[in-house]
């Protein structure tokens, strides 16, 4: 969660520029982390300034890296600050399913990440197809669920459809505040029950897992 956030917080720090600026080719190797996983973005080569005056897009050639950049750019060539959302959409997805956005050596119908995983997104009973089983119990299921949700939204195929990126930030730091509050509940209810049952241990129900990353 923390990494989604830091990188979420530099795209958002980019489209809010005075001369707005699209990364263009946002994807998880292009995030670099410090010792103590504070995400920073890196290789701006492809980067374009964004939209002025009454323009609605940059018409730019199509570049970027395939199974990261938003379909209207791969079909049209036109470029906005929605583009680098869905991108940011498809990274958050692979930190929820622990898989790359194109996999090759997937079962047939699992390659492209986005194609297999966006119609479980958004349905919970189906939700546990995607999620990262190596990462089972650090998070609640309904974080999970959220930030699924956060993820098919940012993937929508009509770019006026998609969060801002300042919208995005805002949801992550919800995210990641109500992930806090559950572990420093769940050592007082410890503590509580610890003494209510004069000294033995109370067991309680694993929690749900979740895939995201801290």
């Amino acid at each position: 969660m923390k990494v989604a956030l830091g990188a979420a917080k530099g795209l958002a720090f980019l489209h809010n520029a005075k001369t707005q600026v699209i990364y263009r080719d946002f994807k998880t190797s292009n995030i670099l982390l410090d010792s103590n996983y504070n995400a920073k973005l890196s290789d701006f080569g492809l980067a374009r300034d964004g939209p002025t005056g009454d323009r609605s897009h940059v018409s730019t050639r199509v570049m970027g890296t395939y199974g990261y950049a938003a379909p209207e750019y791969l079909a049209t060539g036109h470029l906005t600050a929605k583009s680098d959302i869905y991108s940011f959409g498809v990274v958050l997805l692979e930190m929820l399913s622990g898989r790359r956005a194109i996999d090759n050596n997937r079962p047939s119908g699992e390659h492209n990440l986005v194609d297999w995983a966006k119609p479980y997104l958004t349905n919970k009973r189906r939700i546990f197809r995607v999620l990262d089983t190596h990462l089972q119990g650090q998070y609640s299921l309904t974080r999970a669920q959220e930030a699924a949700n956060l993820a098919h939204q940012c993937l929508a195929v009509e770019p006026k459809l998609r969060p801002s990126m300042d919208e995005v930030v805002t949801a992550l730091e919800k995210l990641q505040e109500t992930g806090d509050m559950p572990k420093r509940n769940q050592k007082e209810r410890r503590g509580n029950a610890h003494n209510r049952s004069n000294g033995k241990p109370t067991t309680y129900p694993k929690p749900s897992a979740s895939p995201l990353h801290v």
